[in-house]
């Protein structure tokens, strides 16, 4: 009697561990080189971003924000436009607040070999301020993606500047 009881509880115990070892299993992430998941591309810290002057259009300067991540980062998905946008000249922040435009909605990939950029839409014929880094917090399909992103270049910036969506290329 006491010898089928240590089978029966064999038995009990080796079908949790594959049910637990099964569900973890299907839980847990793609793997990426070595076994190990590649960190994502949307993280602040794993990819980098530029601002160049880009062609204008009727009464608007447009600015484009572009962001490329290198080799070795996980592709992930972004979505609308960044918020929590803020300017800055040599490290003194300005006050221009920043509104958005176009659908906030389209999913776009970002990821090695996948850049993405959004625009900067500034009024013409307002006082501005130079600016020379931006700083923003990306979206993805979900909400937020924690952490705030910089980006480097000369612009102008205005009252009623406003944030474009992310957008697929360069």
């Amino acid at each position: 009697m006491r010898i089928v009881r240590k089978i029966a509880a064999t038995a009990v115990v080796a079908v949790l561990v594959g049910a637990v070892g099964g569900g973890v299993a299907q839980a847990a992430p793609k793997a990426g080189s070595g076994g190990r998941e590649a960190p994502s591309s949307c993280r602040p810290a794993n990819h980098s971003a530029k601002i160049v002057a880009a062609p204008a259009s009727s009464g608007h300067r447009h600015y484009r924000v572009t962001l490329t991540a290198a080799r070795g980062y996980a592709s992930c998905e972004l979505a609308g436009s960044p918020t929590q946008v803020r300017f800055s000249h040599h490290g003194s922040p300005n006050r221009v607040t920043t509104g958005h435009y176009g659908s906030q909605h389209q999913v776009v990939k970002f990821g090695p070999g996948h850049p993405v950029h959004f625009d900067i839409q500034v009024p013409n014929g307002r006082a501005g301020a130079q600016a020379d880094e931006t700083s923003f917090v990306l979206r993805a399909p979900g909400g937020v993606i924690p952490g705030e992103s910089t980006a480097r270049g000369s612009l102008k910036v205005a009252a009623g500047t406003l944030i474009g969506p992310v957008q697929s290329g360069s």
